[in-house]
């Protein structure tokens, strides 16, 4: 075989395994297996178990956590999927803030199998944006995993159940204290939730703080009862 026949051969090869691959959005290397390479899939921090079934916190032995005790939260059950640390938090950074919306379908799939056979809610209804925010950005983030979500799990997401009311300063360098009095009176419900279970879904609980004061929100609607669903949980130090 002359190597001008065997370098079309090669190329004929390569194209055959690289049918339906893609670079990995973390390293760049060819994946075949979706959106994350195996290697950078492997590398996505877990979060520690057992936890506290209201927050996700990991406890000693999977019971209710101290803060919760001390102060419970509005909702009743959270389900989280990863540890928030790196490389997790460059996919939701990807999403947020590069518009690489395949991020939000890889979410919603590795929530859904997180959440598996249990109970279903009666509808999702994600973390509302404030229509500043949302004009600013182009997109609600948790919205698009909610829809994705939804069609996994054969539910509908409400995104319009709930509004932000307020256009509140960023959470993330506030303390515990302030983060609750920036969120008070920012969340309002439009739908009659009498009766009904709901989950709230974030892409990331950092104190737990927007999606307590939603869920207040939710009950004062009548919710009865009220799951937080996030891709990931970050731990205090």
């Amino acid at each position: 075989m002359s190597n001008q026949i065997k370098r079309a051969v090669d190329i004929c090869l390569d194209f055959a395994r690289n049918v339906g691959s893609q670079p990995c959005l973390l390293c760049g290397a060819v994946s075949r297996s979706g959106l994350l390479c195996p290697g950078c899939l492997a590398d996505l921090p877990a979060l520690p178990e057992p936890r506290c079934p209201q927050c996700a916190l990991p406890t000693p032995n999977g019971e209710t956590c101290g803060a919760c005790l001390r102060r419970p939260p509005a909702f009743t059950h959270s389900v989280t999927v990863y540890r928030y640390a790196q490389p997790v938090d460059s996919l939701v950074h990807a999403l947020k803030y590069r518009g690489e919306l395949a991020v939000a379908r890889f979410f919603a799939e590795r929530l859904a199998e997180r959440i598996g056979d249990t109970p279903r809610p009666d509808l999702i209804i994600p973390m509302p944006l404030h229509p500043n925010r949302l004009r600013e950005r182009g997109f609600n983030q948790a919205a698009l995993i909610a829809g994705h979500l939804g069609r996994l799990l054969n539910l509908t997401p409400r995104v319009s159940a709930c509004r932000r009311v307020r256009d509140t300063p960023p959470q993330v360098d506030l303390p515990l204290d302030a983060r609750r009095k920036n969120l008070r009176a920012a969340f309002a419900c439009d739908i009659d939730l009498a009766g009904r279970t709901v989950a709230l879904l974030d892409d990331v609980m950092t104190t737990g703080t927007s999606l307590d004061e939603l869920a207040q929100v939710a009950r004062r609607a009548g919710a009865v009862e009220i799951h937080a669903w996030t891709l990931a949980r970050a731990i205090r130090n």
